[in-house]
């Protein structure tokens, strides 16, 4: 008897350290503001956050919502950081750019690097993003 629960203590202690040294799966859903690309470092530093995490998490999920001065980032002409954000598209990261702020700005998707989404309204989106669980960041610094 004494050995029978010596044995049983034994077994359940090794599945119970196994269990718990298993890492979680990661399901990190990440969506990342974006709002000043005027100023090139700017691009940069969001450019650089976006490759920190890909690397660091693989496997999550990312999507970057451009709005207000954030245009330039994403616009042909402009942008210091396209084949950066080439390289992160093809990674699965999504750059959604706000259909309100093109709007305002008189900027058309022709203007745009083909990598991009839209969306009609970027805050809207990163409002439904944390109600899902969404972890927000404000990009650049």
């Amino acid at each position: 008897m004494k050995n029978g629960t010596l044995l049983f203590i034994l077994v359940f202690s090794m599945i119970s350290i196994g269990a718990l040294a298993q890492k979680k799966p990661n399901n990190h859903k990440i969506v990342f503001q974006f709002t000043n690309a005027t100023d090139t470092l700017q691009q940069k530093a969001i450019v650089n956050q976006l490759k920190n995490m890909t690397t660091h998490w693989p496997n999550a999920k990312y999507e970057v919502v451009i709005h207000s001065m954030g245009l330039p980032l994403v616009m042909s002409a402009k942008s210091k950081q396209i084949d950066a954000i080439k390289a992160l598209r093809a990674k699965g990261v999504r750059f959604l750019v706000c259909e309100n702020t093109m709007k305002s700005q008189k900027v058309n998707k022709d203007q745009l690097i083909p990598e991009v989404e839209y969306v009609p309204v970027g805050i809207a989106e990163i409002v439904e993003k944390q109600e899902q669980g969404w972890t927000y960041v404000k990009g650049g610094f």
